[in-house]
Formats: C-alpha cells, structure tokens, sequence
C-alpha cells in the first residue's frame, strides 16, 4: 500500500463503480480522486449543482476533476434525504456502468449544540442525512452491491463511545453519528460473505469547509489534509469483502499498513493536532496529536469501551462564563482559583468585565473547570480543542462562540 503522495498506483479499483454521497467537495470528493488515479468510475451522489455562495464545488467542477485524474465520472444530483432521488441515481448508475461495486456513505450534516438550543429543524436535517440517508441509500444499493466480486459498504461514521461526555453538549449529532455505525453493526452482520460492511473516522481533525465554520480562522493548523481518508479508504476498499464490520481509524490502520510519515497529511507538519470527536484520550505526551494518545478503535463488530478519561474531575469546581458578543474591553477580567461566575460584556457601549452576573442577557454561556478556564484565558488551551474533548460547554449562539478563539487571541496580551 502506498500513499496518495506516492508516483506509483496499483490500480486495483480500475474499472469498479463507487457511488459515493457527499462526493462534490470535501472527504467524498477525496475519495473519488483516489480511485479515480485507478480508472474507476465514480457516480457523484450530492445536492450541489449549482455553486455555492461560500462552499467550494459543485458535483460537475468534482467530475471534471475526477476525468482528470483518471477516472469516469457521472454527476447526480441526490439530497439523501429524498428517496427518489437517491432510488434515480442508483438506477443511472447502473444503466451507465453496468452496477455497482462499492457505496461510500459520507453525506453527512452537523450541528454541535445542545437539546435546548437545537431546532427541531436541525435534528430533522442530521437524522433525515446521517441515519436515514445512509440506511436508504444502502438499500437502494445492496441489490446491484450484491452482483458484485468484491463489494464494500463505507461509512464515514465512528466507534460508538458510549462515554456520555460525547452525548451531553450535541445530544442529537452523535445520536445521528452513531446511527450511521449501527447501520455498519447490523447490515455487517445481515449481509456477512455476501457484501462488506465498515466504518471510518480520522484520529485527528480533518481540515475541510465544515471545520473551517466550526473552528474559524486558524483552524487549519490543527487538522491534517483529506488525503489521510482517501488513503485509508482505499486501502479498506481494495481488502476482500471478509473484511467486514470494523470500526476503523485512520491512522492505526495506516501504520498497520506500513506508513511511518504522518507529515505529508498535516496541514502544518509540526503543530500540533486535534484529536476528533468521540476518541477519549487516554494517555498523554504523545507527539502531533496536542499531547493526547488516543484510544486505538479498530474494534471489529463491537463498539469501543465507554472511556471516563475527560470532563468534569470528580468534586473539581465549575467555572461560568457568560459572554455577550461585540467589541473587546476586558482589560478587568482576572479569573481567580476558585468556581464562579464571570462575564465579558462586549455588547454593552464601552464593555466591560468582571465576577457576578453579566449587566445583559449573555448570548454564549459556557461552562467549565475552573483551571480550565484560566488556561483558556491565557491562551493555553484551544478553545476548540476544550469544546471537543468536552472540558467545555457551550450554551447560546453557536456561530458567535465559534469566533472565541480569535477574540481570545487578541485578549492574552492583556491577561
């Protein structure tokens, strides 16, 4: 097995039909480019005909790639939560290519807020893609996947962790998450020497438009490149259907492989990485992963031992720090040892910081430990990286508390 940054192709996908959601941009669109350097055809299952006013690509600028790179592409246009459109493109496919060898469910919606904060629309969106999107399209897949040689069933979903630190600050994404894996545990299982079954998930955070909403600018030095997916999914991809109902990751099933250089996937080599959702550390010191080792999960047809490694210590004192957004003036705050309350009010005219109750309705509330916190105010702990390991919470208007780390950047030469 060789990298995607390798001069040398095996071409072991030339001539096989992968059908893959969410292909126009991103880790889909990665995947497609990989096979297509073997010859294979590629169906671009996604919604995006016409451009996006802030997300790149679209599924004819994705198969204009894919013929580039080597491949024969057919764009589709498939909301995956409408199942005749999905049912259409599998037919085109079919009638196109001949069948189809490999789905790749990677079509996926995300909203990182809580119960309260969630919209029903939003737990609508994330069901309807991730849960029912996947299990649909399989099904409309399976019938042609089962004429198949060789056939594989992907999913870009997780080990399901059932530490509740991965439910509690977006309850309704990783239900959603982990339907798609129970999707792999069941039809691994249903479908077992006819069709194989898996699922995927980067170690680290892979740095793709969503991220770049998620975590705002800067981001990027913490992710690594798509190519990282691409390369594990190939190598998944082109292994007998008796591989069949693992949970795999990453970068534990490329160093099985034989790849020692991490470097060439990182989008800084050298800086430090995060570490993705719904893997605990579990050790630490370990280098490009932010001092955190994660727990290896490639766990054929099992879930991943619940993990209590991160969140709230036991008896350990909550920090709340209520933030109502606009102009910076927090010269004032000096968060001390102990838990509490304290704001910065940057909405009020002037602004103004201190302990107590904010002077406005806070528009972001956010909760953790008290060292926690103080680390996060002096630019020692990433924001994001707390929101993601859950050592923080966040209540109110997610897009504004997605612009913290920036404004937090420029508060540390005053703390």
């Amino acid at each position: 097995f060789l990298p995607s940054t390798s001069p040398f192709t095996f071409r072991k996908l030339a001539g096989c039909t992968l059908f893959i959601t969410g292909a126009s941009r991103g880790i889909g669109k990665a995947i497609a480019l990989k096979a297509a350097k073997d010859g294979a055809n590629i169906v671009i299952a996604a919604k995006t005909a016409e451009p996006h006013p802030t997300l790149p690509g679209t599924i004819y600028t994705a198969a204009e790639e894919i013929e580039a790179a080597g491949g024969k592409a057919l764009p589709c246009v498939v909301n995956v939560r409408e199942e005749q459109q999905i049912i259409n493109a599998v037919e085109k496919a079919v009638k196109t290519f001949g069948g189809i060898d490999i789905l790749v469910n990677n079509a996926s919606a995300i909203s990182l807020t809580g119960t309260l904060e969630t919209a029903t629309k939003k737990v609508n969106l994330m069901m309807d893609v991730n849960v029912r999107g996947t299990y649909l399209t399989s099904k409309a897949c399976l019938p042609h996947l089962r004429k198949s040689k060789n056939p594989h069933i992907l999913n870009l979903s997780p080990p399901m962790n059932l530490n509740p630190m991965w439910f509690k600050n977006h309850c309704a994404y990783t239900i959603s998450k982990y339907g798609m894996s129970m999707c792999v545990l069941g039809m691994a299982e249903e479908f077992r020497g006819e069709v194989a079954v898996n699922a995927l998930w980067p170690k680290t955070a892979i740095h793709t438009a969503a991220m770049d909403m998620l975590g705002g600018a800067g981001i990027e030095k913490q992710c690594r490149k798509t190519d990282i997916l691409a390369d594990a999914a190939y190598c998944i991809l082109t292994k007998p259907k008796t591989f069949t109902g693992n949970f795999i990751i990453d970068e534990v099933l490329l160093r099985e492989e034989g790849v020692k250089d991490f470097d060439v996937y990182a989008i800084a080599p050298g800086h430090p990485l995060m570490p993705d959702f719904f893997l605990d550390p579990v050790a630490r010191g370990v280098p490009g992963t932010g001092g955190d080792s994660l727990q290896s999960t490639r766990c054929p047809g099992a879930a991943a031992e619940p993990q209590r490694t991160l969140g709230a210590a036991a008896g350990q004192r909550r920090a709340r720090a209520q933030l109502p957004l606009l102009p910076p003036h927090p010269s004032s705050l000096r968060p001390g040892d102990g838990g509490g309350t304290w704001y910065i009010d940057l909405k009020s005219k002037g602004g103004s910081a201190g302990f107590g109750k904010p002077p406005v309705t806070a528009d972001v509330v956010m909760s953790m430990s008290s060292a926690d916190f103080v680390k996060m105010f002096t630019g020692k702990l990433k924001p994001t990286l707390a929101f993601m390991s859950g050592k923080l919470r966040i209540k109110g208007n997610m897009a504004l508390a997605i612009k913290l780390e920036k404004m937090l950047s420029q508060l540390s030469s005053k703390l």
